[in-house]
């Protein structure tokens, strides 16, 4: 099958190297606005004169055959371009988020499903092997009753100039609870503070008022809630999502190489009017091995060759997170009122 890459920056690049590998797919053109990136993916990857190398993406109506494209372009690029890759015929791979406008997201699952092509979005922690086992475990019941869930995402930069933190990084851990909990929130609220790209920011006050830090309250049907702490401006890294229960509490430390997942068990007994715990130890996770979006490339393919849409990361399940960051956003724009969701699907 034949294969282009659209957009070969920081992500793009790792898409482009797991399709060049891949023994069932052609990359056969890689189009980026840059030509200094082109040249630089050229030399990285040695890449054979036979592949096109545009900045024009409109050029991939040349070639003959072309099966699919990966769509690794700013969020503000990708109905336009999703679209016109659909009505071409082409089977899509897109980066999060899938639009980042609901009725868009809606339009595009329709046109796929109606052509009958493949719109998969690239939710890569949905293929982790952590979040798949995680996934088992919560499912099973092994935490007992779950009362709430929590996730803290914070680095130093990047500074994204299109879309605030939320928008940048909490689309990560929605997926993760919705995937966990085998649910999707009903009421959503968020918080926010600008300092630096906006009104109200207290230095470097340029831009267009995209939120530095948020923290976001995702309420689910069965009353349980999940908390977020979002920021792009803070040196302590720390990528870590936890759902506790009545028996215990799973852990999922991204930062942590040796153990990043953890079964926390633990309980209370009742003695008289006192709660003392009991049954407190650690259990590490065994965990898969694997690339996770070598996992994404691959399930990407088998969805083309079965022609079947890919139900862990499926253009609905893209709307369906864009529906939930909109609410959010608008929670988000009313100083933290509570938003009610209406998802709405195929």
């Amino acid at each position: 099958m034949k294969i282009a890459v659209i957009g070969v920056g920081r992500w793009g690049v790792h898409l482009l190297r797991n399709f060049l590998a891949h023994p069932q797919v052609s990359v056969v053109a890689v189009v980026d606005p840059q030509a200094e990136r082109l040249a630089a993916v050229k030399q990285q990857f040695n890449l054979d004169e036979n592949i096109l190398l545009t900045t024009q993406w409109q050029a991939l109506g040349q070639i003959a055959g072309l099966t699919a494209v990966a769509i690794a372009t700013p969020a503000t690029t990708h109905y336009a371009l999703i679209k016109e890759a659909l009505n071409l015929g082409y089977h899509v791979l897109a980066e999060k988020p899938l639009t980042l406008d609901p009725v868009e997201c809606l339009e595009l699952c329709h046109m796929a499903e109606q052509q009958h092509l493949v719109l998969m979005v690239d939710h890569t922690y949905l293929f982790h092997p952590a979040v798949e086992q995680g996934q088992s475990v919560v499912q099973a019941g092994t935490l007992g009753h779950l009362r709430y869930g929590y996730a803290t995402r914070t680095h130093l930069g990047p500074v994204r100039q299109d879309v605030d933190a939320l928008w940048d990084l909490a689309i990560h851990d929605i997926a993760i609870f919705n995937n966990w909990l085998g649910q999707i929130p009903i009421k959503v609220q968020a918080t926010g503070t600008v300092w630096l790209q906006g009104q109200g920011s207290r230095e470097w006050g340029v831009g267009n008022g995209l939120a530095d830090l948020v923290w976001v309250t995702l309420t689910y049907p069965d009353g349980f809630q999940a908390y977020i702490h979002l920021c792009w401006g803070n040196p302590d890294k720390q990528r870590r999502l936890a759902v506790v229960g009545s028996r215990g509490c799973l852990v999922f430390d991204e930062m942590s190489t040796s153990s990043p997942l953890t079964l926390l068990h633990g309980e209370f007994e009742r003695q008289g009017n006192q709660f003392l715990p009991v049954n407190q130890k650690p259990e590490v996770l065994e965990l898969k091995t694997g690339e996770p979006l070598q996992r994404v490339c691959d399930r990407f393919i088998v969805s083309m060759i079965q022609n079947t849409a890919p139900d862990i990361s499926s253009g609905w399940v893209g709307t369906t997170l864009v529906q939930i960051l909109s609410g959010l956003t608008a929670s988000l724009n009313q100083g933290g009122q509570p938003v009610i969701l209406k998802i709405n699907g195929s």
